[in-house]
């Protein structure tokens, strides 16, 4: 709490996804439940892609990334936002909310970047298959996922130095279930335009980039497609991108429609549940959908599952 006006805060109160008392018990269960599946599908996941040889490709190798990353995004906000549920007051320490903001968004941007490098990934195995193992060596698949990791914590160290220097004083009521950039910036005492220009400016390339890098990358994909005589070649060429098409939907849509319009227009309880989509819905849906709609994946599953059974 702050000693007095001038002070800045040493611990904020996060109000959660409700005040509505009869709501917390079960939504507390759901988002377990949610939290649970999650955990479930994304390790489940790394387990088929580290056990199998035969998804020790490059695509396999960004989708064991993007699920790792799932989880891990996953872990950073739901533990904390079920102590919402069941707790008078939750409590979470300066350092503890800056923490919590730094791998937030250390994990939005790596995930908007591996997205982005499985798009690519696509585009050289439908437009240049003869030159795919060349073209996706493990050197350049390596240095790809240092740039992902890269632009995650330029991206994280940006928005977290942004929110760092602004004081907080009085009110340490946090109108969120985390430690998010605009309930922060308009909690503080001392947020400017440049503070949200700035957050304006770092979202604008941790997403627009990607999203340029996607649609090229599909251009060149689609275009290439229309030059595939047979139906069943165009058949598989659309199911290889099918579930990286609906992943990157889900999470650049609910990205892009918190952060990418003034705050004015958006109030923070819609701003909280439309973060429940980036933060809870796409980590647990994505296993989903690239393990039933991938045949590599359910063929892996059987074979993991059938070795198991045998022992």
């Amino acid at each position: 709490m702050a000693a007095d006006n001038d002070s800045s805060v040493t611990e904020f109160i996060l109000a959660g996804l409700t005040d509505q008392p009869g709501l917390r018990i079960p939504l507390f269960f759901l988002f377990l439940g949610f939290y649970l599946l999650t955990v479930v599908g994304n390790l489940g996941l790394m387990t088929l892609v580290g056990l199998n040889s035969h998804l020790h490709i490059p695509m396999y190798f960004f989708l064991f990334n993007l699920s790792f990353i799932d989880f891990s995004f996953s872990t950073a906000i739901v533990p904390k936002m079920l102590i919402s549920f069941v707790s008078k007051k939750n409590i979470i320490s300066y350092a503890g909310c800056m923490t919590q903001l730094f791998f937030f968004c250390f994990f939005v941007f790596s995930e908007s970047f591996i997205l982005s490098a499985m798009a690519y990934d696509r585009y050289v195995a439908i437009c240049k298959p003869l030159l795919y193992m060349v073209t996706m060596s493990p050197r350049v698949c390596f240095f790809i996922l240092l740039s992902v990791y890269g632009m995650g914590i330029l991206g994280a160290t940006a928005h977290t130095g942004n929110i760092g220097f602004l004081t907080f004083c009085a009110d340490n009521l946090v109108n969120h279930y985390m430690c998010d950039i605009l309930p922060l910036l308009e909690l503080s005492c001392n947020s400017s335009y440049i503070n949200l220009l700035v957050v304006f400016i770092v979202v604008t390339i941790g997403i627009g980039v990607p999203i340029v890098a996607i649609f090229i990358s599909y251009g060149f994909i689609i275009s290439s497609i229309f030059y595939i005589s047979s139906t069943e070649g165009r058949s598989k060429a659309f199911s290889t991108c099918s579930s990286h098409v609906i992943a990157v939907s889900l999470f650049f849509g609910s990205g892009a429609f918190m952060y990418l319009k003034p705050p004015s227009i958006i109030p923070l309880d819609q701003g909280k549940v439309s973060s429940l989509f980036y933060t809870i819905v796409v980590p647990m849906f994505n296993p989903l959908i690239y393990s039933l709609r991938n045949k590599d994946v359910k063929c892996a599953l059987k074979k993991t599952l059938g070795r198991i059974t045998f022992s």
